[in-house]
């Protein structure tokens, strides 16, 4: 974080009890050991849907910022993650998604070609503040995005086709929020930059620069990119400023 340039960082947890790695109580220490830099998201284990509000509201008097990343492997409509956006919203903790393209190819919350259930979300809880991650999701930037299960699940390449169900969503949801780590993020901004710079400086109050680093070993060129353009004038400084730590500020009252 110090050679990067960050501050403080905004943790993910793997979990409850299931994955040693991460959890949520592992989280939590890293939090009360450190800090001036380090925030954190809960996840829950998909078990006792009964007790899902209980389980969100307790991890939020421990400090939790939120939820995420949310990565049960079922899809937006499955009566579990519907429970789990419906305590969300009432205890105004945002939720971070990383998406899958089918059930039992790959962790992370399922949708259909277009986001379909995405948008049913978007518009049954108006107040959840939803962060949406991962190739899955990012690979929709662009209007031609591919709908087999590995096209979904890879980076986008190449110019952005106009008309893709990212923007449309963004334009339509105001609780529509992104979550710009790990190549898919990146790749969607820097594919074509003409369009990655326009789609910054136009949802700069609704986009938080991040990295999903599980180790110091880890590169993503996106940081170094906005450095970039901030400092050669094609970013205004507003807009870095917002995506890069005000943003998050704000939003995970950090």
């Amino acid at each position: 974080m110090e050679e990067l340039g960050i501050g403080k960082a905004v943790l993910m947890s793997s979990g409850e009890k299931k994955i040693p790695f991460g959890k949520n109580s592992v989280c939590q220490k890293i939090c009360q050991k450190y800090p001036e830099h380090f925030a954190w998201m809960c996840m829950l284990d998909d078990k006792n849907e009964a007790t899902i509000y209980d389980r969100l509201a307790e991890y939020k008097s421990q400090g939790a910022v939120g939820v995420g990343e949310l990565t049960i492997n079922r899809p937006l409509n499955d009566s579990f993650l519907q429970a789990v956006f419906a305590a969300a919203e009432k205890l105004s903790m945002p939720v971070t998604i990383h998406m899958s393209p089918e059930v039992g190819y790959s962790y992370g919350v399922v949708d259909e070609p277009g986001l379909p259930l995405l948008e049913e979300v978007l518009k049954k809880y108006p107040k959840l503040k939803v962060l949406g991650h991962s190739q899955t999701f990012w690979i929709e930037m662009s209007a031609d995005a591919p709908k087999d299960k590995e096209g979904r699940n890879s980076w986008g390449q190449g110019p952005v086709a106009e008309g893709g169900r990212v923007p449309e969503l963004f334009e339509k949801y105001e609780n529509l929020y992104g979550d710009l780590s790990a190549n898919s993020a990146g790749q969607a901004i820097m594919r074509d930059p003409a369009y990655g710079l326009h789609f910054l400086e136009t949802y700069a109050d609704r986009l938080f620069f991040a990295t999903d680093m599980v180790n110091d070993e880890m590169v993503f060129p996106l940081g170094a990119w906005l450095d970039e353009q901030v400092e050669n004038g094609k970013l205004s400084r507003e807009t870095y400023e917002k995506i890069c730590w005000k943003n998050a500020q704000k939003v995970f009252n950090l």
